[in-house]
């Protein structure tokens, strides 16, 4: 509880020093500066943690019995502490400045942040009468060169997001638009442009905002409320072919809609919904969608009733993805959970709001 109070209190540091999510900057400008966003609670306690390593075993030189290493180990954590949360806050409320630096200045930004954050550790020791001599020049050159392995670490994050968030869109891709599907909304239109034109027509509208979706620009993040209308989308199109043997249920809270998640997250959850509930069951399943805002974190759960001798399971491969993407674009703030229990199929994601 403790942990999750700091926590919170770096990103109310982070949002009053200007800093504004990745997913609410200008497209041009998202890419360049998300090398700097240090603002996340993941990245925030990797840097911690990894710099308490280094002050643990720093503390192990000149410690002669474990009562001394303790000490030694809080003095230096007085300093390195402070000294880690002032360099990620900096970075994090210039991340667009940065981003806009070329490389090579972006290094040196960085590493002079580390140094400054070095020197303001060495002062706070200093200040309490903790370090004689006093340390400068070693805590600077300490502060840069921790800062630069944390640079580092930011911008091979950022550059193993590119690749992985393309392969899980095409893959997404291919497994949205299977000839089967599109066959069978086209046979269905058919089938109805005699007999119910508008409905045909509806359901063509409906299969070309799912191609549009499909087919948009690449984007970071987009809201809740824009998933949940593909998902309706893609249900009015297999209600059509299912009929009645298809039940929705929606429990949509208005405060979580404008909730960010990866584009096209959400209806892969439906249509694995559709296809191991319903295809399989002569009597059809109840699909359940539902949203709800708990403070700072909106839930979204998926069920869907499963018939008994369905067959094989799935291969898991839209439930990996979807896991895979939610983690590159909230980290450990994002969660994604599946189980079956007593005949029912429950996917559940958490967000940050």
């Amino acid at each position: 509880m403790k942990d999750s109070r700091i926590l919170s209190s770096f990103q109310e540091l982070a949002h009053a020093a200007g800093a504004r999510p990745i997913a609410e900057m200008p497209e041009h400008l998202r890419a360049r500066v998300q090398v700097f966003d240090t603002c996340q609670v993941g990245t925030v306690l990797r840097a911690v943690l990894f710099v308490q390593a280094i002050v643990a075993v720093a503390a192990l030189f000149g410690a002669h019995s474990f009562v001394a290493w303790v000490t030694q180990m809080a003095i230096y954590t007085g300093a390195a502490l402070p000294a880690v949360l002032a360099w990620l806050l900096c970075v994090c409320g210039l991340k667009r400045q940065l981003g806009l630096l070329p490389i090579p200045g972006q290094w040196a930004a960085a590493i002079a942040f580390g140094a400054l954050a070095g020197l303001y550790g060495c002062g706070l020791l200093v200040w309490m009468g903790l370090a004689d001599p006093s340390p400068w020049l070693a805590s600077a050159a300490s502060g840069a060169l921790v800062s630069a392995v944390l640079v580092a670490a930011l911008m091979w994050r950022s550059k193993a997001r590119g690749p992985a968030g393309a392969t899980a869109r095409l893959a997404e891709l291919q497994a949205r638009i299977r000839p089967h599907f599109l066959f069978n909304t086209l046979n269905s239109a058919i089938a109805l442009v005699r007999e119910e034109p508008a409905k045909a027509e509806n359901l063509l509208e409906d299969l070309s905002e799912l191609f549009r979706h499909a087919l948009a620009d690449p984007k970071e993040a987009v809201p809740l409320w824009q998933e949940l209308e593909l998902a309706e989308h893609y249900l009015a199109i297999e209600g059509v072919r299912f009929g009645e043997r298809l039940r929705v249920e929606w429990s949509v809270d208005e405060t979580a809609s404008k909730a960010k998640l990866p584009p096209l997250i959400l209806q892969p959850l439906v249509e694995n919904a559709v296809k191991h509930g319903v295809e399989p069951s002569a009597t059809g399943a109840v699909v359940r969608i539902s949203t709800q805002r708990r403070g700072s974190v909106v839930v979204i759960k998926v069920t869907n009733t499963v018939p008994a001798g369905s067959g094989k399971p799935g291969n898991g491969l839209a439930l990996d993805n979807v896991r895979q993407r939610l983690t590159l674009l909230h980290d450990v703030q994002g969660r994604f959970q599946s189980a079956l229990v007593n005949g029912v199929f429950q996917v559940r994601l958490e967000i940050p709001v």
